[in-house]
């Protein structure tokens, strides 16, 4: 049953055709908050054709808060619509769910509510995040699958690597390994082996028959070398030759 006073329910209805008569007049007097204007009008110019989807983004982004305000609005007119309808047919103040009596100070604090306390749809904070999240969490979200087993195909951390590799903000007074002495050494894993897995795969070569050894002194026959992994060349190496000369 309905506990509402005749006083009560006059009072509620006062606030909503207040309510109800400002949101009217603001929808009425702000043309739905610009959404009825081309997007021309704010940029000046006939035609956004010709232009880089980045020079609008200051235009898409208050386009966008204008659709969603005036979405609001107009979903608090027709809640308040809806609030007068209940009250004219003698349902306003009871729960939609449990039938019961809506208190007064409830109503007096929201007047379109048509759920008790105890039934409000979605009532506790959500947890739920958007789906979009699954991708981006840090640092290359799922792209990146280096951890799984089996895995050696290009993944998000590869492509980033090669971004990486042509520039970034750091330097190498910046790094976190202490052993970095040039730009080439910044990217992250720099030193991974790229396009082979053992680093003699990299400086062995032979000739389109499978014939014809050669072998390419890059920074992995180095490395290779200086750490004693492999016998010496019998063939002459000019990069000792020189080292050798010098001392």
């Amino acid at each position: 049953m309905n506990r509402l006073t005749s006083e009560q329910r006059e009072t509620l209805r006062d606030v909503l055709i207040r309510e109800k008569y400002e949101l009217e007049q603001r929808l009425k007097q702000n043309d739905h908050f610009g959404a009825a204007d081309p997007l021309s009008a704010t940029t000046g110019e006939l035609s956004a054709y010709d232009n880089h989807p980045a020079d609008l983004g200051s235009e898409l982004f208050e386009r966008g808060k204008d659709i969603a305000l005036n979405e609001h609005e107009e979903h608090h007119l027709a809640d308040i619509n809806d609030a007068l309808e209940r009250m004219s047919e003698g349902a306003y103040g009871v729960c939609a769910v449990c039938g019961k009596s809506i208190s007064y100070e409830r109503l007096e604090a929201m007047p379109t509510t048509e759920y008790c306390i105890d039934h409000v749809p979605d009532r506790d904070i959500s947890q739920r995040r958007p789906v979009e999240e699954r991708l981006l969490e840090p640092p290359f979200g799922r792209t990146s699958l280096d951890e799984l087993p089996g895995q050696n195909g290009f993944d998000g951390e590869d492509a980033w690597q090669i971004v990486e590799s042509w520039g970034n903000s750091d330097s190498p007074a910046m790094a976190e390994d202490r052993e970095v002495w040039n730009y080439d050494q910044l990217y992250t894993e720099s030193d991974e082996n790229d396009g082979f897995v053992e680093s003699f795969e990299s400086f062995i070569a032979t000739d389109l028959y499978g014939e014809q050894v050669s072998v390419i002194r890059n920074r992995q026959y180095r490395d290779y070398m200086d750490n004693r992994e492999g016998d010496p060349l019998l063939e002459p190496d000019p990069y000792n030759d020189l080292e050798s000369g010098l001392h």
